[in-house]
């Protein structure tokens, strides 16, 4: 579905010039079948130098001229844009949107028509192309439509398919997550500041540490627990630091983050 067909980028900031940057460099979209808007003429000429794409200041010229329309808006300004471009879109279109907690109903809703609409949730780490995304599909979007927006994003990570009931979730998980890893990171870091090490080496030690581990987890497929024991030696220095952990309630604290976020997603946008 991709082979030739123009996308529209509607508010094409940071995240949408990823994804942009992303399908070119991965092959699956050349540079001819883009077309990007943004609210101001400075934008537009930045990413018409960088990328070499077509743009516009207009949301309703990029979808007419697009088949698929990937709406990168901020979500207090998803229902302004979709009745910009109402008019415009039609059943023959695909609506992928990253705007967090809109769900595939409102967009419906205010679209009428039955246009194929996809909600997807990337995260920041997309920006450097290792990121993570779930995509939901609503009433009228087919297998097909999915498997399009799949090759889109796994061109800056990783992508699976899941049900829009656990979107909520997955803004929580996935896309506030990262807050909650730097947080451990920069915990880790004035740790080892503290017993002795140079700020950038600890920094250096700490972040590669998150980034093997975490390779780990997806290489091997091995639960967390089992990987864990591996490194837990009997009388050794890692389960007195685990112990700590566990006395400062770091697990439950992380379970309750991921449950807070998930409550606040669902209040952003009502839909």
């Amino acid at each position: 579905m991709l082979a030739k067909t123009k996308i529209a980028v509607i508010g094409a900031g940071k995240l949408g010039e990823a994804l942009i940057a992303g399908m070119m460099d991965a092959g699956v979209v050349k540079k001819d079948q883009f077309i990007a808007t943004a609210a101001h003429r400075e934008r537009i000429d930045l990413l018409q130098k960088k990328l070499g794409i077509k743009t516009t200041l207009s949301n309703g010229e990029a979808v007419r001229k697009a088949r698929i329309v990937l709406l990168c808006v901020k979500p207090q300004v998803v229902e302004e844009v979709l009745r910009q471009i109402a008019d415009d879109m039609t059943p023959n279109h695909v609506l992928i949107s990253v705007a967090a907690s809109v769900s595939t109903r409102f967009m419906e809703n205010i679209l009428v028509k039955p246009v194929p609409v996809i909600r997807a949730m990337p995260n920041t780490p997309c920006l450097i192309k290792q990121g993570m995304t779930a995509v939901a599909a609503g009433t009228h979007a087919t297998d097909a439509h999915l498997q399009a927006a799949r090759k889109m994003f796994d061109a800056i990570g990783r992508c699976l398919v899941v049900d829009e009931k656990h979107m909520d979730a997955v803004t929580a998980l996935s896309a506030s997550g990262p807050a909650f890893v730097y947080t451990i990171i920069e915990s880790l870091i004035e740790g080892g500041v503290k017993v002795g090490l140079p700020r950038d080496v600890a920094t250096l030690m700490a972040a590669q540490m998150v980034h093997g581990s975490a390779n780990m987890v997806l290489q091997t497929g091995e639960h967390p627990a089992k990987l864990k024991d591996i490194v837990t030696t009997p009388a050794g220095c890692t389960v007195d630091g685990l112990l700590e952990l566990e006395e400062g309630g770091l697990r439950v604290t992380l379970i309750k983050a991921v449950d807070r976020a998930t409550r606040r997603a669902r209040e952003l946008v009502n839909g």
